[in-house]
């Protein structure tokens, strides 16, 4: 049998612990030879299926209250830099349109660490057309061509279809992991994921 040598990463631009994730898996990939296939997706939809209308950050507010504290911790711990957005959850379709293109390409990473600086470090509108075009001119890919793309109705429908898949999948959260079929859900279990591909 065939070990898998690829790892599903399931993410939505406004997951704080998608942010600590999408900010290190790509360098991690690289030292254990495995690709990344970047999977951006909403939860709100899924918030919404489990009949929740917003986060459970912001339902529980002790919990949303621990994790912002923690959030500041896991940056530290990780190097990276860090502003709590004045607006949470952010909205983040077109940048989700716009990653799910650039998936299909092989060039999502680059872009999306871009947005998730653009939301969790300089607190900026990340469904706004200016930033996004912003993070597409970051790793020289052309914005305008891309951006009317990530409008089409079939680009629309296609996330909508990849948040129905990962609904099917059993996704209630981000972000998650995939080797073949096997879940790891949280940032904590990152390197499990990695350890069950090697």
């Amino acid at each position: 049998m065939t070990v898998p040598r690829a790892l599903e990463f399931w993410f939505d631009f406004a997951s704080p612990y998608s942010y600590l994730s999408a900010m290190r898996i790509d360098k991690l990939a690289e030292a254990e030879g495995v690709a990344v296939l970047w999977r951006p997706f909403l939860l709100g939809p899924i918030f919404k299926s489990l009949g929740w209308d917003t986060s459970p950050f912001v339902l529980q507010k002790e919990k949303g209250a621990h994790m912002w504290v923690d959030m500041a911790r896991q940056c530290r711990k990780y190097g990276l830099e860090w502003s709590r957005p004045s607006a949470f959850p952010r909205r983040g379709i077109l940048p989700s349109r716009v990653a799910l293109l650039l998936d299909e390409t092989g060039r999502a990473g680059p872009f999306c660490r871009q947005v998730m600086r653009l939301n969790f470090v300089e607190d900026r509108d990340i469904d706004d057309t200016a930033a996004v075009a912003e993070a597409l001119a970051a790793v020289e890919i052309p914005a305008d061509a891309m951006i009317a793309a990530a409008g089409l109705e079939e680009t629309k429908s296609k996330l909508r279809a990849q948040t129905d898949l990962a609904t099917a999948r059993g996704v209630f959260g981000a972000p998650t992991f995939f080797v073949g079929p096997e879940m790891f859900w949280g940032n904590d279990r990152l390197l499990d994921a990695f350890a069950a591909i090697a």
